[in-house]
C-alpha cells in the first residue's frame, strides 16, 4: 500500500477528478505543467478541492524539478502527462500511466495520440493499458488491460469509451494500492 498518491496532468485533469470522486480520494498532490491558459483549462474540480495541493513544474521539467516534489513510498500516476519521464526518476519512483491504444495487441499504438491512430487505421479492436513507467516510451509491464469491438465507432465515441474504460481501470487499480 503506498503511503501518499501523486498524479500528473498536463491536459485539464477531468480524468484526475474523476476519479478522486469515485474513490472519494483525492491525490494527496497533483502536479501539471506550464501552459498557455488558452491551450487549457483546469478541471474546476481540482481548484475545488486540491488548489493548495496542485504544484506547476515548467514546460519542460528537469530531473531536479521532479525531485523537488516526488516523495518517496509515494505512488505517483500519470493522467495525459505529455512528458517523457525522465530515467532516473522512472528508476528511483513507482509510476503507472494510463494509455489509449490497446498496445498489448498492436505496439505501433505506443506514443501521441493512439487514439486518432487505430480511428484512422480502422483497427477492429480498441483498448486502454495501465502500465508501469520505464525510461522507455509505454514499455513497461502491463498491469491492466481493457479492450471492446470497435467496429463503426465514430472517433467521439472511441475517445469516449476508451475514458470509461481507463476510468475503470484506474478506479479499480487505486482501491487496491492506496
Amino acid at each position: 500500500m503506498a503511503n501518499k498518491w501523486i498524479a500528473f496532468f498536463s491536459q485539464t485533469g477531468g480524468e484526475i477528478a474523476d476519479i478522486a470522486e469515485s474513490l472519494q480520494r483525492w491525490p494527496d498532490l497533483i502536479v501539471t505543467n506550464e501552459r498557455p491558459s488558452k491551450l487549457r483549462t483546469i478541471d474546476g474540480r481540482i481548484l475545488d478541492n486540491v488548489e493548495d495541493r496542485l504544484v506547476v513544474l515548467p514546460n519542460k521539467p528537469t530531473v531536479e524539478d521532479y525531485e523537488t516534489i516526488l516523495q518517496d513510498n509515494a505512488l505517483i500516476t500519470l493522467h495525459g502527462w505529455l512528458r517523457i519521464m525522465p530515467e532516473p526518476i522512472c528508476e528511483k519512483y513507482l509510476i503507472y500511466n494510463g494509455h489509449p491504444g490497446l498496445i498489448t495487441e498492436y505496439p505501433e499504438l505506443k506514443g501521441k495520440d493512439p487514439q486518432v491512430r487505430a480511428f484512422e487505421g480502422k483497427y477492429p479492436v480498441a483498448g486502454a493499458v495501465l502500465h508501469k513507467v520505464i525510461p522507455e516510451v509505454d514499455e513497461g509491464k502491463i498491469i491492466a488491460e481493457e479492450r471492446f469491438n470497435a467496429f463503426n465507432l465514430s472517433l467521439d465515441d472511441l475517445f469516449r469509451i476508451l475514458r470509461d474504460r481507463s476510468l475503470y481501470m484506474w478506479i479499480n487499480f487505486l482501491k487496491k494500492v492506496l
